[in-house]
């Protein structure tokens, strides 16, 4: 009996989450001070919310951060999930969280047939005319299939982007081969080695959503890209509580034109955003690692690599 009401839970928790990814289910609401932005890409009427501090100066360029949803997820859920909202307020840089169309980013593996990439390149090219968006100082982050779009747009708008993030994904099997970047770009990654549903050691992902490479494959296609370091420097850094989860850094060094892969492997940790909230419980997803402040590092990062 218990068994059965426990694959009950499970099953009702599943149809709730939507598959298990990250931020997803309902809408939600944003903060009420982001702004919801429209622009028509090819006749589509696309929307992303855009973060503007006040701490902005008056005058000159300023960063722009790039958030992306996961599969199943919607914008309105991310500044609240990474917190990067509060971050821009604190460092003075703009974000925009971009909206998929069918909940499924164009990453390659067929999940979408938006031109994202084109929704992608009017948003930047707006901001620039707008709100001063920093040219040289634009960058990307997903988690999850926001993850593994983010690595597209490395490949196909390098010439927008500075530096780019990518949490709970790597690169889907599809895109490795297909991707030819226009310049060096340094790329950021971060994963749990129990994550359940992007496997660390690559393979099919749940649900029929493609195959994905190992982490080791996707920052060996940057490293070599980018003519860095075959050699990481590599740490252990040091717990911040005790969760279960321990965090290595590995930092390809020496790229052409000042870049750098930087690999965080989370021992113990899941399908999750490292410090954000454990959406979904551990068992379905794995765990969120409290020992690493994922959006802290991911602008800290940013903030050292220009175009």
């Amino acid at each position: 009996m218990r068994k059965g009401i426990a694959f009950l839970a499970v099953v009702a928790i599943i149809a709730v989450s939507g598959g298990l990814s990250p931020a997803n289910s309902a809408p939600g609401r944003a903060p009420a001070d982001d702004e919801q932005v429209h622009v028509n890409v090819g006749g589509a009427d696309r929307m992303y919310l855009l973060h503007v501090p006040e701490s902005l100066p008056k005058t000159g360029p300023v960063p722009l951060v790039l958030v992306f949803h996961g599969g199943g997820g919607h914008a309105a859920t991310m500044p609240n999930f990474t917190h990067f909202d509060l971050l821009a307020d604190q460092e003075g840089f703009l974000v925009a969280y971009p909206e998929s169309v069918n909940k499924s980013w164009s990453d390659t593996r067929g999940l979408s047939p938006a031109d994202d990439v084109g929704f992608v390149r009017a948003l930047i090219e707006g901001l620039q005319r707008t709100r001063r968006a920093d040219p040289r100082r634009t960058y990307a982050a997903g988690i999850s299939n926001g993850g593994f779009f983010s690595n597209r747009l490395a490949c196909d708008l390098t010439d927008k982007l500075a530096a780019v993030a990518a949490v709970a994904a790597t690169m889907p099997d599809t895109l490795a081969p297909a991707c030819h970047p226009s310049a060096p770009i340094s790329m950021l990654f971060m994963h749990g080695t129990r994550d359940p549903l992007v496997r660390i050691d690559g393979g099919p992902i749940p649900r029929n959503r493609g195959v994905a490479i190992s982490l080791a494959q996707a920052a060996e296609f940057w490293r070599k890209w980018d003519g860095a370091s075959a050699q990481p420097v590599v740490d252990n850094l040091p717990n911040q509580t005790e969760d279960g989860t321990s965090v290595r850094r590995e930092v390809y060094a020496g790229g052409k034109q000042g870049t750098e892969v930087v690999v965080y492997v989370i021992e113990g940790g899941g399908h999750t955003w490292p410090h954000g909230p454990q959406y979904l419980p551990a068992f379905l997803v794995g765990k969120t690692s409290r020992n690493l402040d994922g959006t802290q590092v991911i602008w800290e990062f940013f903030k050292r690599h220009t175009r």
